[in-house]
């Protein structure tokens, strides 16, 4: 049974995108005080060793994490995810397709995941759409390099998001969604702009 935040997330991730043997995320977890959500990766002899820094408060489960830790939680759960699914498959992954799958991930668990109400409400989604992709504060310049990969992975996320509610979930068509959710998420970079630049 899941307990710990990450292990909730990582749970609902594996189940809305089909993925079966993905290793327990609670393990590759390092709490820190005062640092920002870091997926640490290091090849060695040709084998990943994987560590995910999340906010110690993020975990403190004798509070509610604000959405900001909420945020970071479940965009390193994501990033942790999709590097060892794509792994697993032999492939691999840049740092704009982590990126742009943790910000589809956040909107997925916010508006479609199990902490979303069942009915799909179209002025709920949009305001979520507006604080996951329009309200935001970036911590990088947009002339730095990962300034601007933060900037189009949320921009292409933000696309995709409109396209999936437009598309799928104002029709109430919740497969198909899902359909076209797990088609993005087993996409590599080139293939996954093309999807959001599409929509």
């Amino acid at each position: 049974m899941a307990t710990t935040l990450p292990a909730r997330i990582q749970a609902q991730l594996t189940g809305y995108y089909g993925i079966d043997d993905a290793p327990g995320v609670d393990a590759f977890i390092e709490p820190a005080d005062g640092a920002r959500e870091a997926l640490l990766v290091q090849e060695m002899e040709g084998e990943l060793h994987v560590a995910l820094r999340l906010p110690r408060a993020a975990l403190d489960d004798r509070r509610p994490p604000t959405f900001d830790e909420l945020c970071q939680v479940v965009e390193g759960v994501s990033h942790f995810l999709y590097l060892s699914e794509r792994a697993r498959r032999e492939l691999p992954a840049t740092q704009l397709e982590l990126e742009l799958q943790a910000e589809v991930d956040k909107y997925v668990l916010f508006a479609h995941g199990s902490s979303a109400p069942r009915a799909f409400h179209p002025a709920r989604a949009e305001r979520l759409r507006a604080r996951l992709f329009e309200r935001v504060r970036y911590l990088d310049p947009p002339h730095t390099e990962t300034g601007a990969r933060y900037r189009i992975a949320n921009d292409l996320a933000a696309r995709f998001a409109r396209w999936l509610e437009a598309s799928f979930a104002r029709h109430g068509r919740f497969e198909q969604m899902r359909s076209a959710l797990r088609r993005f998420y087993g996409a590599g970079q080139t293939e996954k702009i093309g999807l959001a630049q599409a929509a």
